[in-house]
């Protein structure tokens, strides 16, 4: 690729912008694409070139960019209220939010508590849960169950629940460590195994720590049917179900981190629901703003919130942030819900699916191909890479997509789609094409 103008947007960022997940040095020779503008399902960069978002900008922009109906809700709250501070005062979009997050569980999980973003949520529900033990007269459950190549965010109590090398190594250190229990990644089925007998090993593995553990443990924590940033490993509904009936049994809080695979990611607007059961604490972020501000929130079951209720201040949950409850970001999420029902998005999206599946099938035959699986708008497979040529595989990809107009970012040899909710049959036989190209261009490449 060019070396961009020193003046260019590109070559600014490089200069200025420390990027996540990113080593800078190699912007040297692979600048960050400069964004000006979206519309729908795609991105410009200053050159006027687009770019499908099939991984939806980190998996939030659920609706398009630019999408007409959220920038509507926006103007209108920006001529009401921007932002007030959410601890003694509240308002219409807050508690309208919550209103309705509570009636789609059925209001089984019926109190919302918020943040800015996922990490944040997880470090809320795992302070949630310990406090919640002690003001019961259980100040031992201190310890956490998490699952082997979960990822919870990276902040530190979030990294203690995080079962990722290449985040948590580093600080190490500073981390109090949880319990990591076999994953339920169906992919690790022996021959003539199913996902189910999978899930049905990795429960005997939390059964046995909690038994051994019970008096300590304060919570499983678990991303229920995905793991996304572990391959996309996906797991039977069979596993969330066992947790639940696992939790109960020796009396520990579930507590299910939808922070990706929720808002219909998964097929259904909540993971759990495909489990047939709620946990005590949910968390949410990523789509729930249709991918235009930061928002995260936790849900929490009534018990847990009755633990806090008191005369003692002491016995409060004293956590805050101070973009809590953003009455802007919570306007957007309204709108998003708006959309999901005035839409029928999750059926529009089961038939997309087929669509797109059938779009995918050249690669989903192809015999450098294993595992290629879906769930919900998650479409994942792993490449078949020898030692030599997997370090540098999902650079490759990467660059070959975007020259074909498609924004991809693999994990490691694990390509992944997660597309706005608005494509359409055609998008769908476009992209089809364009990925299988930039994957046999990416394999070509010495």
């Amino acid at each position: 690729m060019n070396t961009p103008h020193p003046d260019s947007l590109a070559a600014r960022s490089s200069r200025s912008v420390w990027h996540p997940c990113t080593q800078m040095r190699r912007h040297e020779s692979l600048p960050p694409i400069a964004v000006e503008r979206g519309h729908g399902p795609w991105l410009y960069d200053t050159d006027d070139r687009r770019y499908l978002d099939a991984i939806s900008s980190w998996w939030v922009n659920l609706f398009g960019h630019t999408n007409a109906r959220i920038n509507r809700a926006l103007t209108d709250q920006l001529g009401r209220l921007e932002h007030a501070m959410l601890a003694g005062f509240t308002h219409e979009p807050v508690v309208a939010l919550s209103e309705k997050l509570a009636a789609l569980t059925g209001h089984a999980l019926g109190r919302c508590f918020y943040a800015s973003d996922g990490a944040s949520a997880v470090e809320i529900a795992l302070k949630m849960s310990v406090h919640a033990w002690r003001n019961i007269g259980h100040s031992d459950k201190t310890e956490f169950i998490c699952i082997a190549g979960g990822y919870h965010g990276e902040t530190l109590g979030a990294l203690g629940v995080t079962d990722t090398a290449l985040f948590r190594a580093p600080y190490e250190a500073m981390l109090r460590p949880a319990h990591i229990a076999a994953s339920p990644d169906a992919r690790l089925a022996l021959p003539g195994e199913r996902a189910s007998d999978v899930a049905t090993r990795a429960l005997a593995d939390v059964e046995r720590l909690l038994q051994e553990r019970h008096g300590r443990i304060a919570a499983v924590i678990v991303e229920p049917l995905v793991q996304c940033a572990n391959g996309m490993a996906m797991h039977d509904p069979a596993y969330v179900a066992g947790l639940r009936k696992l939790c109960d049994a020796y009396g520990a809080h579930l507590i299910a981190d939808e922070i990706a695979v929720g808002c219909g990611r998964s097929g259904s607007f909540f993971a759990c629901e495909q489990a047939g059961v709620w946990p005590d604490l949910l968390c949410l972020s990523k789509g729930i703003s249709g991918g235009y501000l930061p928002l995260s929130l936790v849900m929490a079951r009534e018990h847990i919130y009755q633990a806090f209720y008191d005369d003692d201040v002491r016995r409060g949950f004293l956590h805050s942030h101070s973009y809590t409850g953003n009455a802007l970001a919570c306007r957007a999420a309204l709108e998003t819900l708006a959309i999901f029902e005035d839409d029928d998005v999750l059926e529009r999206n089961r038939r997309f699916a087929h669509t797109m599946t059938a779009a995918l099938h050249p690669l989903a035959q192809d015999a450098r191909i294993a595992h290629f699986r879906r769930t919900g708008m998650i479409w994942a497979c792993d490449v078949r890479l020898d030692h030599a040529r997997a370090s540098d595989f999902a650079r490759r990809f990467a660059q070959e997509a975007a020259r074909r107009e498609v924004l991809m970012r693999p994990i490691g040899n694990t390509l992944y789609l997660m597309p706005p909710y608005i494509l359409d049959d055609a998008h769908a036989a476009w992209l089809g094409r364009r990925v299988y190209e930039a994957f046999e261009a990416a394999m070509g490449m010495q």
